[in-house]
């Protein structure tokens, strides 16, 4: 009798168990699905107004995906800040429904904006109404033009509901591909300078003709191509303007030429005050940029000059010749990368011993320049007290670098 009554009450607790857990793992499933006001693929939205107490800013979508301001003002867009607000607001979660059929709006002060979107898989726009934001926890009263609910939408919407037209503007406007700029022509203050590109190098044509560390003149090209906008000052530069900004006596002038696109562009800047003022030729805007650009443009071309004696890899080496008084060494590297001197195969050298030498050798740098005309005998060189040649395979190629 014991046992059966056993069997029963287990039987019991094991229903009841089934029960509570299919209850909480339902409950469980209910909280994981998010309820969306909005739940749209953003990459449909052709058209975006966001109107607010003072400021109604419309974007649009081009051909090839780009966004543009075309209110308050015509400009380009900065497509990630209106990507996000496309984003934000097509896949919008509610994170609580307020009232299902509220009776008036002005109590949640809706609305405060607006985000009014426009699909081209829809043929009337969806509208969201803002209001103001919860004292409680920082999210927004919120209801769809086309819904009768009060909700709260997700309080991290405050970061771009409280963005305004320039945060939504482009601020590279004067963007430009480095690699096709073949000749620059530079002024800035006590310093003058001017470099073509050849091949992959750049080389000074003055003060001096002497190659250019490239890295240098690159982070000057992109530093000149990705300047940001700190504040739009004119939209369409006049002749009082082009003075009242100092341009008619720029402090730095840049030419760039792009015989590839066969253009042109000068870069002006002028710094006055705190404030560092930007226009190119190619461009009818004025703008203020950071100032830390003009520390690269007041760079002599001393500075930029490449200090390596020669360019090349350790690992690239494949022959050393080495003269000095009665010494005569010629050391080759076998396959498997071991080192041998050149009169016999096994005749092994020091292998760590050669590697270092040569990488003394990768590594020097002019500590000065002294450049031409110039008599190699006053120097010393004319009869040197050594000379190394060192042998590099590039592209299956033997060259020779001789110092």
């Amino acid at each position: 009798m014991k046992f059966r009554t056993t069997i029963i009450l287990f039987m019991i607790f094991i229903l009841l168990l089934a029960i509570v857990l299919f209850f909480e793992f339902r409950g469980k499933g209910e909280k994981n699905v998010e309820e969306k006001l909005v739940n749209l693929s953003s990459d449909d939205v052709q058209e975006i107004t966001f109107k607010k107490q003072k400021e109604t800013i419309s974007f649009k979508k081009d051909e090839k995906g780009e966004w543009f301001i075309t209110e308050p003002l015509e400009a380009k867009a900065d497509n990630y800040e209106v990507n996000r607000l496309a984003e934000d607001f097509s896949s919008l979660k509610i994170e609580r429904v307020v009232e299902e059929e509220p009776e008036e709006l002005s109590s949640y002060d809706i609305p405060q904006r607006e985000i009014t979107l426009q699909y081209k898989s829809l043929d009337n726009p969806i509208r969201i109404l803002i209001g103001m934001e919860n004292p409680l926890d920082n999210t927004f009263f919120t209801k769809r033009e086309d819904e009768q609910r009060i909700v709260l939408i997700p309080s991290h919407l405050k970061t771009i509901l409280d963005k305004n037209v320039f945060d939504f503007r482009q601020k590279d406007i004067f963007k430009f591909e480095t690699d096709e700029v073949k000749n620059i022509k530079l002024r800035a203050k006590d310093t003058r300078w001017e470099a073509a590109k050849k091949g992959d190098e750049w080389f000074f044509n003055a003060p001096v003709k002497a190659l250019a560390e490239k890295d240098k003149i690159t982070t000057i090209l992109n530093s000149l191509s990705n300047l940001k906008a700190k504040d739009f000052l004119s939209e369409e530069k006049n002749k009082e303007e082009i003075k009242k900004y100092g341009f008619d006596k720029a402090e730095y002038e840049i030419i760039l030429a792009m015989p590839v696109t066969n253009k042109e562009v000068t870069f002006s800047l002028h710094k006055e005050d705190e404030n560092t003022y930007a226009t190119t030729s190619l461009s009818p805007k004025i703008i203020t940029v950071e100032s830390t650009i003009l520390s690269d443009l007041e760079k002599k071309a001393e500075e930029l000059r490449e200090k390596e004696v020669v360019n090349f890899h350790t690992w690239e080496a494949s022959k050393l010749h080495l003269k000095r008084e009665k010494l005569d060494i010629k050391v080759l590297k076998g396959k498997d990368d071991t080192w041998h001197f050149e009169s016999s195969e096994n005749d092994e050298a020091d292998g760590n011993k050669i590697r270092d030498f040569i990488r003394k050798i990768e590594s020097l740098q002019a500590v000065e320049f002294i450049d031409p005309p110039l008599s190699l005998k006053n120097f010393g060189l004319d009869n040197p007290q050594a000379e190394i040649t060192i042998w590099t395979k590039e592209e299956d190629a033997e060259k020779g670098k001789e110092f």
